[in-house]
């Protein structure tokens, strides 16, 4: 089987000759092609190169547009803070709606403009091009928490949900379409897959994430599949109080950061539902050694059953051992599941 064909035959319950494996890798992926990191999130052919490279090498089964959670910040406006070999980060203090007012005149960026997001429809149509049909080519979004937290401040935001509720609902809604505008382009581009980046969705409690985040998360899941894509989200960081509301949301595929227990996710989610991670991806991955990073993967694939897909629990870190990656892949060779 192809990449392309493993990953998909898993999400659609279908057999497959072994576990996929899906590794999110960024600036490791940026290393091995020996380039300084701002220029893989600046230039789409340098993104494109490093993840077909990464995915050869270690045997990966997909190659992914993510590389950072500024790009639709960017083209609203927003001051971004530039690294030479670090990934581009929200100036907090200084944030694009530090002044809820400006909200009422933000003007909805087009992906197709010549700015960031458009850098990042260029990856995924590249990526059609060189491997289309041979590994699953996976596009990215930000969620409408993560990406409100962008544009509001991470601080602000969560002091809205109690201060300005309708505030919020305004701001998300605005996140909603302008990410499913994002999710258009790079579908029509060639992307299989949509991730979805909602980290900041982990630092809200039940009762605020069903009432404010879930709605919208749901409202683009669903989106999404109408678009015709598949759908993986990912909410890093301890998620075990919204399990049963991600659970709920219809996603391909869930990512389990090592926080969450894989035996949990899988009796609180459901036999159906794909899962990957969770092993910590510093302490277990890159601190490991490969024996015992296949021991806990296959931890995590007794309790995760058949469901399941090879990955850390959130990006590989840039300096883990080259043989560790390659562990992942053994193991991922060493499961046929039953389906």
């Amino acid at each position: 089987m192809t990449g392309y064909e493993r990953i998909m035959a898993m999400l659609e319950g279908r057999s497959v000759d072994r576990l996929p494996l899906m590794p999110i890798t960024m600036m490791f992926a940026g290393d091995q092609l020996g380039v300084p990191y701002r220029q893989y999130v600046t230039d789409y052919r340098i993104l494109v190169e490093a993840q077909i490279r990464t995915a050869e090498k270690f045997g990966f089964d997909y190659v992914s547009c993510i590389s950072d959670p500024t790009r639709e910040a960017a083209d609203c406006g927003a001051t971004i803070q530039w690294f030479d070999n670090q990934p581009p980060a929200i100036d907090e203090q200084n944030a694009l709606l530090a002044d809820k007012k400006q909200l009422l005149g933000l003007k909805m960026p087009d992906p197709l403009a010549g700015g960031r997001m458009h850098d990042r429809v260029q990856a995924a149509a590249l990526f059609r091009q060189r491997v289309g049909g041979q590994l699953l080519i996976e596009g990215w979004i930000e969620g409408p928490c993560a990406e409100a937290a962008d544009l509001r401040g991470i601080n602000r935001l969560m002091l809205d949900f109690y201060d300005d509720p309708q505030f919020v609902r305004d701001l998300f809604e605005f996140v909603l379409e302008m990410e499913l505008r994002f999710a258009r382009a790079q579908i029509e581009a060639g992307i299989d897959l949509m991730g979805v980046g909602d980290a900041a969705a982990s630092l809200v409690g039940p009762q605020i994430y069903e009432e404010f985040v879930w709605p919208y998360e749901k409202r683009m899941v669903d989106a999404l599949h109408q678009m015709g894509a598949k759908v993986r989200m990912h909410i890093c960081g301890n998620i075990n109080r919204i399990l049963a509301g991600v659970g709920q949301l219809g996603c391909d595929l869930v990512d389990l950061d090592y926080m969450v227990p894989v035996a949990k996710a899988r009796q609180v989610m459901g036999l159906e539902q794909v899962l990957d991670g969770n092993i910590d991806p510093v302490r277990t991955l890159r601190n490991g050694t490969p024996d015992t990073i296949q021991q806990a993967l296959a931890q995590c694939s007794q309790e995760a059953g058949n469901r399941y897909i090879v990955a850390a629990g959130c990006e590989v870190p840039r300096d883990t051992p080259e043989a560790n990656v390659r562990a992942m892949y053994e193991f991922a060779c060493s499961v046929k599941p039953t389906l």
